[in-house]
C-alpha cells in the first residue's frame, strides 16, 4: 500500500471488518480509502494507493455504487470518473441499514409470510408454524420500529440516542402512562424526515 500510516491502518482494519460483515475485503478497503480522503479519487489513484489491479478496483466501485455508498464526480476537462463518500455520517449509516434491510431482512420476512400462508399439515408442522409465526411477529415489530426511526430527522434521532438508559427508565417507570406505540405522525410533522 502506498498510504500514510494512519490511513493504511484504517484501510486494513476496515477491510478485515468488511469481510466479517459479509463484504469483500477489497471492497471494504476501497470504501475506507475513499472515506478518509478529503478529495475524490479516480480508479487509477485507488489502484495505485492500495496496490490492487484496475479490474478489482472497477468491480469494487461497481459494488459500492450498487450499495449507494459512493458518489460519482466529474471535473471539467477530465474524462475520468472520480469517487467519494457522503460527508454526512448519518447518511452513510442510514444507507447501510436500509440496504441491509432490503437485501437481507425483507426477503426473509417475505418467505416467513409465505410459509405462514402455506397449507402444511404434517405432524411436526404445528410446532414449526408456531415458531415461524413468533419469528415473523418479532421481525415485523423490529421493521416497524425501523420504519418509524428512519422517518425521524437526524437531529431528533441523535437526541433520542443520547438519552440512552433514560429512555428505558421512562418506559419502565411504575405507574407511567406512556403508550408503547403511537400513531404515525402526519407528513407535515416537523420531527419527520421529509426525504423518503
Amino acid at each position: 500500500m502506498n498510504l500514510p500510516p494512519l490511513q493504511e491502518e484504517f484501510v486494513l482494519h476496515f477491510g478485515e471488518m468488511g469481510s466479517r460483515w459479509g463484504i469483500n475485503r477489497t471492497v471494504g478497503q476501497i470504501y475506507a480509502l475513499l472515506f478518509v480522503n478529503e478529495h475524490p479519487l479516480n480508479a487509477e489513484d485507488i489502484a495505485d494507493r492500495l496496490g490492487f489491479s484496475r479490474s478489482n478496483v472497477s468491480m469494487g466501485l461497481k459494488e459500492l455504487q450498487a450499495w449507494q455508498l459512493v458518489r460519482l464526480k466529474h471535473f471539467p476537462g477530465d474524462r475520468r470518473e472520480y469517487f467519494t463518500t457522503p460527508t454526512d455520517l448519518w447518511e452513510i449509516v442510514r444507507t447501510l441499514v436500509e440496504e441491509r434491510k432490503r437485501r437481507e431482512i425483507d426477503p426473509t420476512l417475505s418467505k416467513l409470510r409465505e410459509l405462514q400462508m402455506a397449507k402444511h399439515s404434517a405432524e411436526g408442522d404445528v410446532y414449526a408454524r408456531a415458531r415461524i409465526e413468533e419469528l415473523t411477529g418479532l421481525i415485523e415489530l423490529l421493521t416497524g420500529w425501523y420504519d418509524d426511526m428512519s422517518a425521524v430527522r437526524t437531529e431528533r434521532l441523535i437526541q433520542l440516542l443520547s438519552l440512552g438508559a433514560r429512555v428505558t427508565e421512562l418506559v419502565t417507570k411504575r405507574g407511567n402512562v406512556l403508550p408503547l406505540r403511537r400513531p404515525r405522525p402526519a407528513s407535515n410533522d416537523p420531527d419527520r424526515d421529509p426525504s423518503p
